[in-house]
């Protein structure tokens, strides 16, 4: 599996804990940045959104970090093929995966622990997607940007 990571200086330190412990998933593509000095989060969570996006592929995936977590997503999800789910709990993951087969995984570093975030990663990359009713929903909200 290929996994592109990214965040903003809020979420630094979390980041560079994340991006170890992945390692175990796959390869790593590390968007940076690379030190802790302010940056906007925009910048790094187009840079995966548009790798995943690209990729077309269940073999690819995402996590962006920033202090809440929300404009991540908020960059993401403007991404054709982008399922980016901003989680809080365990129990978000495995919905964000199972019903709505997530692609990029949007945590917030100022509002969760980085051992609970490690947690809410490893869940991510070792749920699956239930498909059935679920795969008819996600082809109508897919489609929307070819209508827009």
């Amino acid at each position: 599996m290929k996994i592109y990571i990214g965040c903003d200086h809020g979420a630094f330190e979390a980041k560079e804990e994340v991006a170890k412990y992945l390692k175990k998933f796959g390869e790593i593509i590390d968007y940076g940045p690379y030190t802790n000095e302010r940056c906007d989060y925009p910048v790094f969570a187009e840079k995966v959104a548009r790798s995943v996006s690209l990729a077309k592929n269940d073999q690819v995936k995402g996590v962006l970090l920033c202090g809440s977590g929300i404009g991540v997503s908020m960059v993401a999800n403007r991404f054709r093929n982008i399922r980016a789910a901003l989680c809080r709990s365990e129990d978000e993951v495995k919905l964000a995966r199972g019903h709505n087969d997530a692609n990029i995984l949007c945590l917030g570093a100022r509002i969760s622990k980085v051992s609970d975030i490690i947690k809410m990663c490893d869940l991510f990359f070792s749920t699956g997607f239930d498909q059935g009713r679920h795969t008819d929903r996600i082809k109508i909200f897919d489609n929307w940007g070819e209508k827009a």
